[in-house]
C-alpha cells in the first residue's frame, strides 16, 4: 500500500523525493538527462520550492527540497512564476503569461479564480513532482516518437529534519549516486548532480547546498570522510563486502563508505532525522489500534544519532 506523504504545516519542511522508469529501464543519455535538469530547476522554481541537491541517473532521479512555510505571493510573483512554467502558449495551457497579468491587475472573476487555482499549486511537493514528471514524459514521447508509460511509480519521499547533519548525510547520498553507479570517481565530474552544477558557478546550485553547508570544501569532507587519506576517500566496496561486514560481522563501516552503497533508509525510511523528530512524525501514521510506531536507530556507520521511521526488515542494501 502506497504511504501517505507527511505534511508539515506552518513550517519549512525537507523531502528527499525519488522516481524511476518503468522497469528501471536506462533511457536516459545525456541529452535527455541535461533536459529533466533544466526542468528540475523550472518546475521547482514555480513551485517556490528551493532544490537543495540532486541527481540525474540514466533509469531514476533524486532531489532534495526545501518546502517553505506558508507565505503570501504577491501578483507580479504570481506572474514570473507563471511565465518561468510557460514561456510560451502551448496547446494545453494557452494563456500567455500577459493575459495572466491583466486579470489579476484588473481583479476580474476569472482573476480571482486564476489567482486561487495557481495559489493551491504553490509550495506543493506533490504537484511539482506530478507537473516535472509529466512534462519530461511528455517531452521524451514526443522527441522519441513512443507512446505509453515512462515513469514505474508515483514518486516515492522521505521526510527530511531541516538539521544541518540530517540534511547534509541525505544530500551526500543524492550527490554520491553517479559514483555508486560507476560512471565517475568524484562526483563533480558528474554534470547531472548539484554538487558538480555548483562547483560549475550555478548561483541557483551554490544557494541550493548553502542549507546544508556554506563552504563546499566543508562539505566534501562529508562526501569523502574528514581527514582521510586521498587514496582512501575514494574507497568504494561492493555490496556483497558490505553485507558481510554489517551483517556477518556485526561491525561497522566508515560514513564515506556506506554513502557509496545503495542504502534503504534513504529511499525507504519514510522519515528520517533525529529519534525526536522520527517519534513525533511517525506518530501522525498509527491510527485505529495499531501498534505506535517507533523510530529507529540507523546502524551500520556512525550516522552520527540519526534515525528512521521503519525498521527495514528486508536488509538495508538495495
Amino acid at each position: 500500500m502506497r504511504r501517505k506523504r507527511m505534511i508539515i504545516k506552518g513550517q519549512t519542511s525537507y523531502y528527499h523525493v525519488m522516481s524511476r522508469t518503468v522497469n528501471g529501464e536506462a533511457l536516459f543519455g545525456d541529452w535527455e538527462r541535461e533536459v529533466l535538469r533544466k526542468m528540475i530547476w523550472q518546475v521547482a522554481d514555480f513551485s517556490g520550492i528551493r532544490v537543495v541537491t540532486y541527481a540525474v541517473m540514466k533509469n531514476h532521479f533524486h532531489v532534495l527540497v526545501e518546502v517553505p512555510a506558508e507565505v503570501s505571493i504577491s501578483d507580479e510573483e504570481l506572474v514570473r512564476r507563471y511565465r518561468r512554467l510557460y514561456p510560451q502558449p502551448t496547446p494545453w495551457n494557452p494563456m500567455p503569461a500577459e493575459v495572466l497579468e491583466g486579470h489579476l491587475r484588473e481583479n476580474t472573476s476569472e482573476g480571482r479564480d486564476l489567482r486561487k487555482s495557481l495559489l493551491r499549486r504553490m509550495g506543493d511537493v506533490s504537484w511539482m513532482m506530478k507537473t516535472l514528471k509529466q512534462r519530461f514524459a511528455m517531452w521524451f514521447n514526443r522527441s522519441r516518437d513512443r507512446f505509453g508509460h515512462l515513469w514505474a511509480e508515483r514518486f516515492k519521499s522521505v521526510l527530511v529534519e531541516g538539521d544541518r547533519w540530517a540534511l547534509r548525510t541525505v544530500a551526500a547520498y543524492i550527490d554520491l549516486n553517479a559514483v555508486r553507479a560507476g560512471l565517475v570517481e568524484d562526483p563533480k565530474d558528474y554534470r547531472f548532480c548539484g554538487y558538480a552544477e555548483a562547483l560549475g558557478g550555478s548561483r541557483m546550485a551554490r544557494v541550493g547546498l548553502s542549507v546544508v553547508d556554506k563552504d563546499l570544501a566543508v562539505y566534501r569532507q562529508t562526501l569523502y570522510g574528514a581527514g582521510a587519506g586521498e587514496k582512501d576517500e575514494k574507497k568504494s566496496i561492493s555490496r556483497e563486502e558490505a553485507v558481510r561486514v554489517l551483517e556477518e560481522e556485526k561491525g561497522k563501516l566508515p560514513l564515506s563508505v556506506v554513502l557509496r552503497c545503495r542504502v534503504r533508509y534513504f529511499t525507504d525510511g519514510m522519515v528520517l532525522g533525529s529519534a525526536a523528530f522520527v517519534e513525533e512524525h511517525v506518530q501522525t501514521e498509527s491510527s485505529g489500534g495499531k501498534r505506535p510506531k517507533r523510530a529507529h536507530a540507523m546502524s551500520g556507520a556512525d550516522w552520527g544519532g540519526l534515525a528512521v521511521g521503519t525498521g527495514l526488515r528486508k536488509g538495508l542494501f538495495r
